[in-house]
């Protein structure tokens, strides 16, 4: 009984580095290009990030190979920072943009990068459901013909595109004047 345990927490442990159906991850994928500030400009609204505006996601490289992750957003709510901190590692091959991302101990999470600009300027991100979805730009604000070609590649997906948060991006005066908050 213990083996099948052990069986049921390793498949469903193995599920949640999985990739939606129909999502491909993009290959020829440059970790280093990756690397940086990235804003984030559309989400699926999830309870992780629910009510968070100004929000980024910093990575950097790990000395084991792997990529540093910081996530930050203000809650107006509560009126102030939320950041955590995670790491992340390539499921397979580096040059593919499959990665499993933690937040907390042993526990990951998929990370796949489905639709990226030639020049590394905008990202379309999913999890391992299709209850998350990232628009993801290196500025606050991306063209309207990304924002369309993002809401079409959603939908062709069968992403619910009426979950869809449009990240305000502007950070409160108050907050500006006072980044401790």
């Amino acid at each position: 009984m213990r083996n099948f345990g052990l069986l049921i927490l390793c498949l469903w442990l193995s599920a949640c580095t999985g990739v939606p159906e129909g999502v491909i991850a993009i290959n020829n994928f440059d970790q280093s290009r990756y690397l940086g500030q990235w804003y984030e400009v559309a989400r699926i609204e999830n309870r992780f990030e629910k009510g968070l505006h100004s929000v980024t996601a910093t990575y950097t490289a790990r000395d084991d190979g792997g990529i540093n992750v910081i996530n930050q957003g203000y809650s107006a709510a509560e009126q102030r920072w939320q950041k955590a901190e995670g790491k992340a590692y390539f499921v397979g091959s580096p040059d593919t943009a499959h990665l499993k991302v933690s937040f907390f101990g042993p526990f990951y999470a998929s990370y796949v990068v489905f639709k990226l600009d030639p020049d590394y300027r905008y990202a379309f991100v999913t999890g391992n459901t299709k209850e998350y979805l990232w628009l993801l730009s290196r500025t606050p604000d991306v063209s309207a013909q990304v924002k369309q070609a993002f809401l079409d590649d959603a939908e062709a997906l069968g992403y619910q595109l009426n979950q869809l948060v449009w990240v305000d991006q502007q950070i409160p005066k108050a907050v500006q004047s006072n980044p401790n908050l």
